[in-house]
């Protein structure tokens, strides 16, 4: 009557929770040109808003420097307007054809205000965790209610799944140092 429990599902969502959360970590300035950076600005452009990146070239020639060369000269003005609207605090700079961004110093304010984000970005990313794992354990309480599972089952299952849920915050965890240690260069 005992079946293994499979918690491949429930792994799979904790990573991409953990992917999700260091995808958000790249949308945080640092001092360094990250065209990651801007992932996150949306421009109006022929009625609808779409992702910078699919309607220009981003890049970074120089370590504090991202050059965004957009497909249609056109949408210049509408892209710098996005840029300038977005919370980046950034200045866009263009010549007609391309604009360029010049990434300024982060103040010591600045830095710890992007700590502050940083680290709620990381919260989110552990509630997503946990959420997962409360989702998992509803799953094989139902199955032992069911009499499909044995409560030593169901047990070792619960273990697993608190095991598998501390290493992905332990992840989340080290991603947020990581993030923070690249915050405070200087």
């Amino acid at each position: 009557m005992s079946e293994v429990i499979d918690l491949t599902a429930a792994e799979r969502r904790m990573k991409g929770a953990l992917e999700a959360v260091r995808r958000e970590f790249g949308t945080i300035r640092t001092g360094r040109a990250n065209p990651a950076l801007l992932d996150r600005i949306e421009v109006e452009l022929y009625g609808t808003r779409m992702p910078l990146k699919s309607v220009a070239n981003i890049s970074a020639p120089e370590p504090r420097l991202l050059s965004i060369t957009p497909f249609d000269p056109n949408s210049i003005k509408e892209i710098e307007r996005a840029i300038i609207n977005s919370e980046l605090g950034l200045n866009p700079q263009n010549d007609g054809k391309i604009i360029r961004l010049p990434i300024p110093e982060l103040t010591e304010e600045r830095r710890r205000e992007l700590i502050r984000l940083a680290r709620s970005m990381a919260e989110e990313g552990r509630v997503s965790v946990r959420n997962i794992r409360r989702d998992e354990m509803k799953d094989i309480s139902e199955l032992k209610k069911m009499g499909e599972i044995s409560e030593d089952d169901e047990r070792r299952a619960e273990e697993e799944l608190q095991q598998l849920t501390n290493r992905y915050v332990k992840r989340i965890d080290a991603a947020l140092e990581d993030k923070e240690a690249e915050l405070l260069e200087v």
